[in-house]
């Protein structure tokens, strides 16, 4: 809303009538342009702000950090990453959703404040399907499930059995993030009492997990690496259809017989804009988003976390969004998880 004093129209001395005429058409012209060429020249020219829906640490970070540092060296600006992590996501994602649609400002995030988010909160400050327009998609890979090195299991069945007979807490990186969902389900299919922890992020949820203070949790390699390193955890198994490439020895879940949909799925972490936002920008910023993956750091950024594949494009990220987040609001609506 503009809330500037709107002053009386000066008194103009009549002009011909093919004048008017001329300025009307003018002004039509300019009112059908999209709102980012007017007055503010060609997309970008000045700072990007990425926000972020987790602390600095873990895969959600990187990705925002290296692929923002690809696209500042092709579009010569900055993009400044802005970490806003806790609630799940969701004040990231307010933060998006209240920002202008113009492609200054853009979030890579989970999938959680917009896909998950609108069966596990009763209410959001936004509207989850009206709020976001899909830019690109970025693989999670194949995420780790890990316990406490102490522990006397080397199996999901082995875990699972012992938490059975001890209380047991799991860690997630987010409320209503994936390894919740892992733990509600053993929860309700194997009547077990899990406790769930929520950290900002992976970083302290794996301190706590090396220590003991959790028994277990789920997240990327390269968070967990050095924790695996120590000696101090254990990996058990990978979520997804493939083991992951810094652990092949690995079996998925899958693979040990967990055949609960949860375990099977390949996630994903959005790059999303203001829905909006100008066509022409989306398409800017996939079709470089694509392009990065060919960028050395980039594929170092990759072969670390243990990630073979690179993020989708525009039209492709649009219709996965389409197709894949259904199954994930389903299998989050089937849990009852509520967060509020």
């Amino acid at each position: 809303m503009d809330d500037r004093a709107t002053a009386p129209a000066p008194t103009v001395p009549d002009r011909p009538r093919r004048g008017l005429i001329t300025a009307a058409a003018g002004g039509a012209a300019l009112a059908a342009l999209p709102r980012f060429a007017i007055g503010q020249g060609a997309w970008p020219n000045k700072p990007v702000r990425v926000i972020v829906t987790n602390p600095p640490g873990g895969l959600t970070d990187a990705y925002a950090r290296q692929y923002g540092e690809a696209l500042s060296r092709k579009f010569g600006q900055p993009f400044i990453v802005d970490n806003r992590g806790g609630a799940g996501g969701t004040i990231a994602a307010d933060a998006l959703a209240k920002s202008a649609p113009d492609g200054y400002t853009i979030m890579v995030a989970i999938q959680t404040p917009m896909w998950n988010g609108r069966v596990l909160y009763r209410s959001l400050p936004y509207d989850p399907d009206k709020a976001f327009a899909p830019i690109s998609l970025f693989p999670a890979g194949a995420l780790i499930f890990a316990v406490h090195a102490g522990l006397p299991v080397k199996t999901p069945d082995e875990y699972v059995a012992w938490a059975a007979k001890n209380p047991a807490a799991i860690g997630t990186y987010a409320a209503g993030s994936w390894p919740h969902m892992i733990a509600d389900t053993w929860n309700r299919t194997r009547n077990l009492k899990f406790d769930v922890i929520h950290y900002k992020g992976e970083p302290p949820m794996w301190v706590d997990v090396a220590s003991g203070q959790v028994s277990g949790g789920l997240g990327s390699f390269q968070a967990m690496r050095a924790h695996i390193e120590r000696g101090t955890i254990r990996p058990i198994a990978a979520v997804g259809q493939r083991r992951s490439p810094r652990l092949p020895d690995l079996p998925t879940f899958v693979e040990q017989g967990h055949k609960d949909p949860i375990f099977a799925l390949d996630g994903w972490l959005p790059m999303v804009a203001p829905a909006g936002t100008p066509e022409e920008i989306q398409k800017k910023l996939a079709d470089a988003v694509v392009e990065a993956r060919q960028d050395p750091k980039i594929q170092q950024l990759h072969e670390t976390f243990g990630i073979p594949n690179g993020p989708v494009g525009l039209a492709e990220a649009r219709q996965r969004w389409k197709d894949e987040a259904p199954q994930w609001v389903t299998l989050a609506d089937r849990l009852g998880i509520k967060l509020d």
